[in-house]
């Protein structure tokens, strides 16, 4: 091997140490970037001639185990799930109170409604003061208003939801065009036979965010483009030129493309149906098809589920027991309680899935307490005889709604007097969950138990979920993460490595010096 050779050699190690500290000088600076990947730059022996001709670069390549990254994507839209969720319930969770006996609550359904009861009572024993007669109505009102806290928390939170959603779909376009966008640079770099692993580490934070609004899987093709699809298969473009229409159609990256939707003021009686084209709860399109029902995960999922099932069915459940309260005291002969439309003490039609009065869609917003009884409360212990003569301080009604009102035999929580529990909801698609045959204390309680286990799944979910994310987050960044302290090893063998080229380069500059001074 000649001098030249040994300087070309050398001369060529400095150029690829140069290019391995710029690598480690990228990782190092974006250390604490989210998502980011540790990037390696290959090195290849250089062979010419079969005598070894030094170094040369290789591809730039990421630290990267993609079973292992698809794991965090998915638990990435997992926890943010349940997280959106436990945020949204959280308001409920505020004003329901607990069914539970030692859990210091007096303000809950149940507790409400158990005052009423023993303000009845009392009145059996003082029916004609006017200080017990007040105490009934003055419960009557907290109970409804209990009621319509509960309506109002619901309705806050749907149409929050329901916000949420338009505005993320909005941020899922970006994404997705962003990931398109990028991988239209990618290809074209991988073509030119340039390094892309900027360009792709640049991506897979967009795709980690993406993975955070919804429950997607990544694959990559050879040339480099990316493609997109939610849990159930439906794929999600991230270029015109995946669904055969000229990217010059979108300016990308896009937040109105390919995802479309459209904002509501939503009401007890609008719901989302996907047999419906003409649903009054706008759906999520892509290309004109709905794909509502196959975007889950993530809070985008979370929110369509707060918006479409879990309040609607809070709202059938809530609209369905003021019913019965409505209806089990009417039966017993004090019809206490109205719709507040027109304050009928009954429901007109035989259509459950109607608004009130019609109906009981919405009821829960609009009961009311009778408007005759807060006017004039001791007709609360005043009947009529059948001779049209009035009776004061008559107990027998009061009597009637504590025993029969209350009650839970067979035929005081049977037939008509039983709790709709299916069929509900504007579309007739929801249910209670629960028996309709119980006495009212009891339906209270289980509606309370039923919506408080929500909230604690939801709760229990996001505990769960974060433990996982956590140890999750913690194998990726072992394999892909930057750790500072090695690529402070690497630069001081870089160093090293620098300084012992340098040398070789010095010295067979020595001896060319040498040489030309003895040909002199």
């Amino acid at each position: 091997m000649n001098l030249l050779a040994s300087l070309s050699i050398a001369s060529g190690s400095l150029n690829v140490i140069e290019a391995q500290y710029a690598v480690t000088a990228n990782n190092v600076a974006n250390a604490s970037t989210a998502g980011y990947v540790k990037e390696t730059i290959a090195t290849l022996s250089s062979v010419a001639g079969g005598v070894g001709a030094g170094v040369r670069l290789g591809a730039t390549q990421l630290s990267i185990n993609q079973a292992l990254q698809s794991s965090l994507y998915r638990q990435n839209a997992a926890s943010s799930s349940y997280t959106t969720m436990s945020n949204s319930l959280a308001a409920l969770s505020a004003v329901q109170g607990s069914t539970s006996a030692d859990s210091g609550s007096t303000t809950s359904l149940t507790d409400q409604l158990g005052n009423l009861q023993s303000a009845l009572i009392s009145l059996t024993s003082t029916p004609s003061q006017a200080a017990s007669q007040s105490a009934v109505l003055n419960k009557a009102t907290a109970f409804v208003d209990t009621i319509h806290t509960l309506a109002s928390t619901y309705a806050t939170q749907r149409q929050e939801a329901a916000d949420n959603v338009v505005s993320t779909v909005s941020s899922v376009n970006s994404d997705l065009t962003q990931i398109g966008a990028l991988s239209q640079q990618i290809m074209k770099f991988k073509g030119l036979g340039q390094n892309t692993a900027d360009l792709e580490n640049q991506r897979l934070g967009v795709m980690a965010d993406l993975s955070t609004n919804l429950n997607v899987s990544f694959a990559s093709d050879s040339n480099g483009d990316m493609m997109v699809q939610t849990a159930d298969g439906t794929r999600l473009p991230t270029r015109p030129d995946q669904v055969g229409q000229e990217n010059s159609s979108q300016t990308l990256p896009s937040s109105t493309w390919p995802l479309v939707t459209s904002s509501a003021t939503l009401s007890a009686s609008m719901a989302y149906s996907k047999q419906d084209s003409k649903t009054s709860v706008p759906a999520i399109t892509l290309a004109g098809q709905d794909i509502t029902s196959s975007l889950t995960g993530g809070s985008l999922g979370a929110d369509i589920s707060l918006r479409d099932t879990v309040y609607p069915q809070m709202q059938t459940q809530l609209d369905s027991f003021s019913y019965t309260v409505m209806n089990r005291f009417s039966s017993a002969g004090l019809p206490l309680f109205t719709t507040g439309a027109g304050s009928s003490s009954v429901i007109s039609g035989s259509d459950l899935t109607k608004p009130a009065p019609d109906g009981i869609v919405g009821l829960s917003s609009g009961l009311s307490v009778s408007a005759a009884y807060t006017a004039k409360p001791s007709l609360l212990t005043t009947i009529t005889k059948s001779d049209g003569t009035t009776s004061s301080s008559d107990t027998s009604v009061i009597s009637t709604v504590l025993s029969a009102g209350f009650g839970s035999d067979a035929d005081q929580v049977g037939g008509t007097l039983a709790a709709p529990t299916t069929g509900l909801g504007p579309d007739g698609s929801f249910s209670t969950g629960y028996s309709g045959n119980q006495g009212l204390l009891a339906l209270s309680s289980s509606l309370t138990s039923n919506q408080g286990a929500t909230i604690a799944a939801a709760n229990a979910g996001v505990t769960s979920s974060s433990a996982v994310l956590t140890l999750l987050q913690t194998k990726v960044a072992d394999v892909s993460g930057v750790n500072v302290n090695d690529e402070m090893a690497k630069t001081v063998a870089l160093q090293n490595a620098y300084t012992a080229n340098a040398k070789i380069i010095s010295a067979v500059q020595t001896m060319f010096n040498a040489l030309l001074g003895a040909i002199q």
